[in-house]
């Protein structure tokens, strides 16, 4: 009997360097078009970030706007910590909070590309399209088992890992999604032309 050969397993990319809290001691707007490209990882289950938003305190749409609450307080406090908040009272998204103590601003991970733990995502998702398995904020934190109790966790030390990204990105910007407040602000960043993608830009 012939055997057939077995597909070889995708070896998962190179990784970069590690980031530290100090990554995230720096404008917003600085870390989010940054993140592009690095490399998230749950107990070494993740991808490549290849989409994100920025929110500042000072706009409208930004959960620390109004001030601090129970639910947003690791905003107000030292950057480099994870901000996971419920999103219509259904899914999950997780956020890396920015820019100096009291600041409040914070990146929304929107889409990751996976690279590692694809089998564990499956079985999280229920689905195999490895496209679809992090396409949106709500997905990727089902896919990579981020819930509440990943909140306020130091983004440096594990269960995370944060690496970042491996030569050159081509970054595009556009108009965040499903918000109604300061809808004009063109503070998504995303990877140019990844599949991966929540939607196109």
């Amino acid at each position: 009997m012939i055997q057939k050969p077995q597909p070889a397993e995708t070896k998962a990319p190179r990784l970069g360097k590690a980031l530290k809290r100090e990554f995230f001691a720096r404008s917003v707007h600085e870390v989010a078009p940054d993140l592009i490209g690095a490399t998230l990882l749950l107990d070494g289950v993740g991808g490549i970030i290849v989409e994100v938003e920025a929110y500042h305190h000072t706009d409208p749409a930004a959960h620390s706007y109004r001030g601090p609450t129970p639910r947003n307080l690791v905003m107000f406090g030292p950057p480099g910590f994870s901000y996971v908040y419920r999103s219509y009272g259904i899914h999950w998204c997780v956020n890396f909070v920015c820019e100096k103590e009291g600041s409040a601003s914070a990146v929304l991970i929107r889409a990751l590309q996976p690279t590692h733990g694809i089998p564990a995502m499956r079985r999280r998702r229920g689905l195999h399209d490895e496209r679809a398995l992090c396409s949106g904020p709500g997905k990727l934190c089902e896919a990579l088992g981020i819930t509440i109790k990943q909140s306020e966790l130091p983004l440096d030390v594990p269960p995370i890992a944060l690496h970042a990204r491996v030569g050159d990105a081509e970054i595009v910007t556009g108009i965040r999604i499903g918000i109604t407040k300061a809808v004009d602000f063109p503070w998504r960043y995303g990877l140019k032309g990844s599949r991966f993608l929540s939607k196109a830009f």
